[in-house]
């Protein structure tokens, strides 16, 4: 009888987050939420059912929407992951941001970096939506305080705000 060949206890991995390299050293059941939560206080990813059922964790992984709880750390090694903590450039909010505020899309706020993570990607893939689209995009995250009708709204106005943005950098002046 031969023995079991021996798991190493941790794995160097690179996680490309918000456009920087972050080297980190973990086990190989590690969640892609827990090492950005946990290896690399980036806390604005929310855990909350970890089972994948309420998008708290939903993150960007290669421009596709992700629950972060249900992806191991090792399997996103190399890979362009975006968090909420990437998402505003400095200090001007992108527009699905700036939409939340404008029409109080979040009441506790604890489902808003997912609900804004997926909306981001989703507008990313759907330059105009239907309403219809966009209920059924928002339907992948939970929120407890029933904000949903807000969140269709600000839905609709990032859709406006992301058009002005690409209409003025197409402009001769490049929005200057």
């Amino acid at each position: 009888m031969t023995a079991a060949p021996a798991i190493a206890s941790h794995l160097p991995v690179t996680l490309r987050i918000n456009g920087r390299d972050h080297p980190v050293l973990v086990e190989p059941r590690r969640t892609l939420l827990d090492a950005l939560r946990h290896d690399l206080a980036l806390t604005g990813t929310k855990k909350v059912c970890d089972m994948g059922n309420c998008g708290a964790c939903t993150v960007a992984v290669d421009g596709q929407a992700m629950y972060a709880c249900l992806l191991l750390a090792v399997d996103c090694d190399g890979r362009e992951i975006t968090t909420i903590e990437g998402v505003a450039d400095g200090n001007t909010l992108d527009p699905v941001q700036q939409a939340f505020i404008e029409h109080d899309a979040f009441q506790c706020g604890f489902c808003t970096p997912g609900q804004i993570m997926n909306l981001r990607v989703f507008l990313d893939q759907h330059d105009d939506p239907t309403d219809a689209q966009i209920e059924r995009a928002i339907t992948g995250n939970l929120c407890r305080c029933g904000a949903y009708p807000n969140i269709a709204k600000a839905a609709r106005r990032a859709v406006e705000l992301r058009a002005a943005q690409r209409q003025a950098a197409a402009s001769p002046s490049g929005g200057q």
